[in-house]
């Protein structure tokens, strides 16, 4: 097992918002203590929303891991709209109090990427898939096995940031995102895939492992 530990253990996306939180706290608990608490509750909110903990990588040529932390909603035969082929749609969802730092599902080269503004529907239903503001990754693996890797937004998500581009090579495991207050990734994965979650089951970015390639 590998460890992960390129990232700050409080991802630098809610460094902006903390600051705020807390110098208002301090500021409003030097006039008033017990009128400060309710700003320090969303200060420690804040502070659990954007935490990134280092976590444990499975090593394994053939894994496939979470690309976020949440719970199982969806494991489905479909077609990968973005690629036009058959395959297992593996959905993960995130509520406010998950981890909402993603990391690439497999070590690969992202030879294409698109993004779609849209809705802002719960990222918990189905057409969320689709109608949801959306940035996806194409990520094609040394054995040239593609998987398509989709950051939805969800109800109170209003901002998806991805930070790697077309040609960048990736490692597994490795942070390539974060999806503000927000909400659900969707895995495209071959067809051939040996599924290793279940419907319900709660994951953990770059540690739970998702699939295995055929």
């Amino acid at each position: 097992m590998n460890k992960n530990s390129t990232y700050p253990i409080i991802a630098k996306e809610g460094w902006l918002f903390l600051f705020i939180s807390i110098s208002a706290s301090l500021i409003i608990a030097l006039w008033s203590l017990k009128a400060s608490i309710p700003l320090w509750i969303i200060s420690v909110f804040i502070l659990q929303f954007f935490r990134d903990p280092t976590r444990t990588i499975p090593k394994g040529k053939n894994l496939i891991v979470s690309a976020a932390d949440g719970r199982v909603i969806s494991i489905e035969k479909t077609t990968d709209p973005y690629k036009k082929r058959r395959a297992i749609k593996v959905s993960v969802f995130m509520n406010v109090f998950n981890v909402h730092s993603n990391k690439a599902p497999v070590e690969g080269v992202i030879i294409d990427k698109w993004y779609f503004p849209g809705k802002f529907f719960n990222a918990s239903l189905s057409k969320a898939s689709l109608e949801n503001e959306r940035c996806v990754l194409l990520i094609e693996t040394k054995d040239k096995e593609l998987i398509t890797c989709v950051q939805i937004a969800g109800l109170i998500a209003r901002r998806i940031l991805c930070y790697r581009e077309i040609n960048d090579i990736v490692k597994r495991g490795e942070r390539y995102g974060f999806i503000k207050f927000g909400s659900r990734v969707d895995l495209y994965l071959p067809e051939n895939s040996k599924i290793k979650v279940t419907l319900g089951q709660k994951v953990k970015s770059c540690q739970s492992i998702i699939a295995e390639l055929y």
